[in-house]
């Protein structure tokens, strides 16, 4: 028996899988987009809070306005962040590394990450990957989207909303 299904034909991931979201539940992202800023990457760097005995990991984001943007990350992003700002590898290749091989192997280039919602303190963010002449956003969280950037030499932006609500500007 042959199979029928094709992706030109069909778009396996249209709906979403888990539903409309329930109250109080992040609606969907707003697609008009709005402006947006390219920020660099500053650093990674820990925080000890004083009533937790672990300290926290957190990336620093800056705009050309010098506007400044925390997002507390996973330790395993840290690292992985840290690596690719020091321009060095594990010794085996970390989840960054293997889908940014996997990516430049088929063929595939990295174009761009976007920080593009803040919801309830939590970060969203897209990939967008071209490929065979196509485009293709995927949804990512903002860490793991700056360590595959930072390893595909991609430019990092960040939607003026996003800017609005959590950045600060250094003195």
């Amino acid at each position: 028996m042959a199979n029928d299904f094709s992706f030109e034909d069909e778009d396996p991931f249209r709906d979403s899988f888990f539903g409309e979201p329930e109250e109080g539940e992040r609606p969907p992202r707003d697609v008009d987009g709005g402006e947006e800023h390219e920020v660099r990457v500053i650093g990674v760097y820990e925080h000890r809070p004083e009533d937790s005995p672990q300290p926290a990991a957190f990336v620093l984001l800056r705009d050309a306005a010098e506007r400044s943007v925390l997002i507390f990350i996973g330790k395993f992003e840290a690292m992985s962040i840290w690596l690719a700002l020091e321009g060095t590898t594990a010794d085996r290749p970390l989840t960054h590394d293997l889908l940014h091989n996997i990516i430049d192997r088929m063929g595939g280039k990295v174009e761009r990450v976007l920080i593009d919602d803040l919801w309830n303190n939590t970060y969203y963010a897209k990939v967008t990957i071209s490929y065979n002449a196509k485009t293709v956003e995927v949804d990512a969280r903002p860490s793991d989207g700056i360590a595959l950037a930072l390893r595909a030499k991609a430019p990092i932006y960040m939607a003026e909303a996003v800017l609005e609500k959590a950045a600060v500007r250094e003195e």
